[in-house]
């Protein structure tokens, strides 16, 4: 009888110890690495001014009056989706527009292909930069390839970024100036190319036409 239930329960202490893992049990594998080539930029550049930027801070605003102030960007330092040192957001040189977005985001979607030919007219002059914020890298890269999105973008797990402005909205689009001062942050929805193009000469001075 005690052999018989000596024997029932030696898989089931087996099993209790399987659940612990000790200092001599092999390392799990890791897990297998994305191989696909990311269709974003790398964001090695981010910290240095566009070639052609010029300051603005004599930018006019809508009523003609220079603008005063302006916040700065959030103490954040964030991964590259492509790899390399992080960017810490405080070093990103203007004139810049950086948009915050997830693949879920229907509006984000709608609005990323204006960001990329905004990028590719202001080349020179303006950085623009995604940040892909509550999402999944496969996700993120699957819209990256859908739409042709060649710009950088950095990588934000939670929402560090809405939080450290105070918003709570996706999309969330901020222009940032020549001296790293954030000129308008917007959150009306998808952005068009005509829109884009108003908010970056109205907020950073810059013709950039749709």
């Amino acid at each position: 009888m005690k052999r018989r239930l000596a024997a029932l329960l030696l898989p089931l202490a087996l099993l209790a110890a399987g659940c612990t893992a000790s200092a001599g049990d092999p390392a799990p594998p890791e897990p297998r690495k994305n191989t696909r080539p990311s269709p974003f930029a790398a964001c090695a550049a981010l910290t240095a001014p566009p070639a052609t930027a010029t300051p603005t801070a004599s930018v006019p605003t809508a009523s003609g009056a220079a603008p005063v102030g302006g916040s700065v960007l959030p103490e954040l330092t964030l991964p590259c989706f492509t790899g390399g040192d992080p960017v810490a957001l405080r070093d990103v040189r203007g004139p810049a527009v950086i948009n915050l977005w997830a693949s879920w985001c229907p509006p984000c979607r709608k609005e990323l292909p204006a960001f990329q030919r905004l990028s590719e007219r202001g080349a020179g002059r303006l950085q623009v930069i995604g940040v892909n914020a509550r999402d999944s890298r496969d996700a993120a890269q699957s819209i990256g390839e859908d739409f042709g999105i060649r710009f950088p973008v950095l990588f934000d797990q939670g929402d560090s970024l809405s939080r450290g402005l105070n918003r709570n909205a996706i999309p969330l689009t901020v222009f940032v100036d020549a001296d790293g001062r954030v000129r308008h942050v917007d959150v009306s929805g998808a952005l068009d190319d005509a829109r884009l193009a108003e908010l970056v000469r109205r907020h950073l001075g810059l013709e950039v036409s749709a």
